[in-house]
């Protein structure tokens, strides 16, 4: 079941993509993604693709994938 991530979730999973995957977003997306995240997989994904600058549908390669997953396992609580 997805979960509406609460601001200290979704400050864990934006620091695990920054970590693991390198996608370490400036701090006004941060703080927006912290008050107002998604509640979609998807929709959160694109919003980190967007603010790093990148055309969410573009990325055909592994990194979507990558993204998605850490995404999705933060929504569906399966983090340690």
């Amino acid at each position: 079941m997805t979960k509406r991530l609460s601001s200290e979730e979704v400050y864990a999973l934006l620091y695990e993509l920054c970590v693991d995957l390198g996608f370490c977003l400036p701090p006004h997306d941060i703080r927006r993604l912290r008050e107002a995240p998604p509640a979609d997989v998807d929709k959160f994904t694109d919003a980190v693709f967007k603010a790093e600058g990148l055309d969410p549908g573009g990325e055909d390669g592994w990194l979507r994938p990558r993204v998605r997953e850490v995404v999705e396992r933060h929504m569906h609580g399966k983090c340690p």
